[in-house]
């Protein structure tokens, strides 16, 4: 198995766009191809534009996959230590991931914080479990609508045997 990990800081659809046209270019024939974005406040159509896109842009060869965090990705690593409901405004989040993670003598969150999966790697089963709670809750829902929700899970749990 090869894993290519490709960060582009953009905007829900353009992000989908660049790494359509980097499979594109690619001599690589990609089996999954794993977009993951942060709702932030990105207008609604053009959140649920990226899941569409990419069941249009899915076919034999390879699947597209949208997978969003609503508000952020804070609340996947949030999703570790509890089971969060509430519908936070993002910028909440960064508070209680540090009290969490003074919980665990380290110092307060910041972003692009680069031991978060060696401090979250421990809490995976429940973070897991917490985001399908969630996804059970939100079912029916369009991605913006998911206040809050996340998809992450989905590609942890394909990871999960090579993360081990």
């Amino acid at each position: 198995m090869q894993l290519d990990i490709i960060g582009v800081g953009d905007n829900t659809l353009n992000l989908l766009q660049k790494v359509k046209q980097k499979v594109a270019k690619s001599s690589n024939i990609y089996k999954h191809v794993w977009i993951v974005y942060d709702t932030d406040d990105f207008p609604a159509q053009n959140i649920d534009k990226v899941v569409d896109l990419c069941h249009t842009y899915s076919n034999e060869e390879t699947t597209y996959h949208a997978l969003w965090s609503n508000q952020c990705i804070e609340l996947w690593f949030l999703l570790h230590f509890s089971f969060i409901h509430s519908d936070l405004h993002r910028q909440e989040y960064w508070a209680k991931l540090s009290s969490c993670l003074a919980k665990l003598n380290t110092s307060e969150y910041k972003k692009n914080r680069s031991d978060m999966y060696q401090l979250l790697e421990p809490y995976m089963e429940q973070a897991i479990s917490n985001a399908k709670k969630l996804a059970n809750i939100n079912k029916g829902k369009k991605a913006f609508q998911s206040t809050p929700g996340t998809e992450v899970y989905r590609l942890i749990e394909k990871l999960l045997p090579y993360l081990k």
